[in-house]
């Protein structure tokens, strides 16, 4: 009998490295494609509405663009990332953050005609961009920006402009195929006049487009949405070089031969069955006669990306859930908010709560990530694969070539209560043989920067059991009763006899031995001495606790309180 022939099996892929290949595919039969990759390489597109703060779960989607941009880079492909901001779109609503009495006469206008907030912007929308992509080296995104504004007002949009209102009644056709012979779209023009009397653009209908002149019949009302009014101006206009614009689906499509988009991801909210990428896929088929960008394929809308959640709730700024974008890139060390980002397929969505100390379990991930990397850390090849790629994408510029000692976070920030300095926390691990004396500056920046992040959590995040300050002389707890003052003196005894010299773990067990032997229950020792040493009922794991603090300098602290309570 024939030996069957064994298939070849695939090298293990990051999923960005993945979707870079289904990208480099894509172009090889598609002409058009092909035709554009000539041209001008691989636009890899995303666009932001900057209407307000934005928060930390728009991160997600850049970070996907940018890794696929390098993925596709990697494979000797001409590929960059450019981020548009959506400043054409309306002041919809009113920002929490700003005086009504100054920013609701703007109602209705393009972000980009409305006084920025703060001097030194050029305008709103400018201002709120500004508050993320300024950040985007901190994160090691590669990417360039562009307005959405100025490209209606430089006319690139001019081509497209004339094809939609030259085949109104396709785009009709879309809407009616999608979401019924009632619907608004299937029946309005599909283009904003920006009136240029009052300068709204969410207040305008047009009406009438004339394919000699060029130009479209509107006019500005009072009644076409209920957060703005209309002046009354009424007349034929221009619609090219900035004199208004798509409705977003339009507009989505528009932009992709405008600018020559092949890959574009999006949120699932915008990828659900009819929904706008579906919409505007069918627009750039029919009307428009370009193919949609990956991961869509035709009329097929592909899938978007999950969202990043706070306690299981969508994030939102704007209803004062979660953290600003900015605000992530304070908190969280520029690499493991990558890994936060980056470590789960864009299909899988990513829950994350501060609160509940998940800072500690996603520190714990990426160590291992790393751990894998550098082989200190046993793995299967295909394991090592992924967190290898997975490191090298979550790095900022070139990956490290070096492994520094690792800290985890509780330690950390342990230790730094107790030291009340960075410096005197690194001494300490020295001490406790944690890490080695002389590492290099390189290695001790890494662990600096643990210290850091363990700070932060310490002051913002971290829960009641983490958070403690050691008593001191004349300050020691009065609150022992007698029976806790008698536990805490034969505790010291202990421990001046006993402890010296013994590991934290041998430290632990040898706590339950001493219990047994004054015949009480554990958790009154580990009661006694954590209101002894930082006048709380609970603490770090006790051990751990007494090597960090030093066996002599906890007992001199619990006989502090002692002699305070008697």
């Amino acid at each position: 009998m024939a030996e069957k022939k064994q298939k070849k099996q695939k090298a293990p892929l990051h999923w960005a490295q993945q979707m870079a290949l289904e990208i480099k595919k894509r172009i090889s039969y598609e002409p058009k494609l092909a035709e554009i990759y000539e041209k001008q390489g691989i636009l890899v597109y995303d666009e932001k509405t900057p209407s307000g703060t934005i928060h930390i779960g728009s991160g997600r989607g850049w970070l996907i663009h940018d890794v696929v941009a390098k993925c596709l880079r990697d494979l000797g492909l001409k590929a960059q990332f450019i981020l548009s901001s959506d400043d054409f779109d309306p002041y919809d609503k009113p920002n929490k953050d700003l005086d009504p009495a100054i920013y609701n006469e703007h109602l209705g206008k393009p972000f980009c005609d409305i006084p920025s907030p703060v001097e030194g912007f050029d305008s709103f929308g400018d201002y709120y961009f500004k508050q993320s992509t300024v950040r985007f080296a901190e994160l090691g995104i590669e990417c360039g920006f562009e307005s959405t504004a100025d490209n209606y007002r430089k006319g690139l949009f001019n081509p497209q402009i004339k094809t939609i209102l030259d085949n109104v009644d396709k785009v009709h056709d879309v809407y009616r195929d999608l979401y019924g012979d009632e619907s608004e779209g299937s029946k309005k023009m599909p283009f904003n006049v920006l009136c240029p009397e009052c300068g709204k653009i969410a207040t305008t209908v047009a009406s009438k487009w004339d394919k000699e002149k060029e130009e479209l019949y509107f006019e500005c009302k009072k009644d076409v949405v209920e957060w703005a009014d209309g002046c009354g101006h009424s007349g034929w206009i221009s619609p090219y070089n900035g004199g208004g614009k798509f409705p977003w689906k339009v507009e989505w499509a528009a932009k992709w031969p405008t600018r020559g988009v092949i890959v574009e991801f999006g949120g699932k909210d915008h990828f659900s069955k009819g929904g706008s990428r579906t919409c505007a896929n069918q627009i750039a088929m029919d009307v428009l006669d370009f193919p949609p960008p990956y991961p869509s394929h035709g009329y097929k809308t592909g899938p978007g990306y999950e969202f990043f959640q706070i306690g299981g709730a969508k994030m939102s700024t704007s209803k004062g859930k979660g953290m600003s974008f900015s605000e992530g890139v304070d908190f969280f060390p520029s690499e493991m908010l990558r890994f936060l980002l980056l470590k789960s397929k864009p299909n899988s969505v990513v829950d994350f709560d501060p609160e509940k100390n998940d800072i500690l379990l996603l520190s714990d991930h990426y160590d291992r990530m790393e751990r894998i990397h550098f082989g200190i850390d046993e793995a299967s090849e295909f394991d090592h694969t992924i967190q290898s790629s997975l490191f090298r994408l979550t790095s900022i510029g070139e990956p490290r070539d070096f492994f520094a000692p690792q800290i985890p976070i509780n330690l950390a920030s342990t230790l730094l209560q107790v030291t009340l300095s960075t410096e005197k926390a690194i001494d300490k691990l020295v001490e406790m043989g944690h890490i080695e004396a002389g590492l290099e500056e390189k290695q001790l920046d890494v662990i600096r920067a643990r210290f850091a992040l363990a700070k932060k959590w310490v002051d913002n995040f971290a829960s009641e059991q983490f958070i403690f300050k050691l008593v001191s002389e004349g300050q020691g707890c009065t609150q022992l009763n007698s029976e806790q003052i008698a536990i805490a003196q034969a505790f010291c005894e202990f421990l001046e006899k006993q402890a010296k010299g013994l590991s934290s773990k041998e430290l632990h067990n040898s706590i339950y031995d001493f219990a047994r032997s004054i015949e009480t229950e554990v958790k009154e020792v580990f009661l006694s001495a954590y209101m002894s040493l930082i006048n709380k009922d609970r603490g770090p794991q006790l051990a751990n606790f007494i090597m960090t603090i030093g066996v002599e300098q906890t007992i001199k602290l619990i006989k502090i309180s002692i002699e305070a309570s008697q």
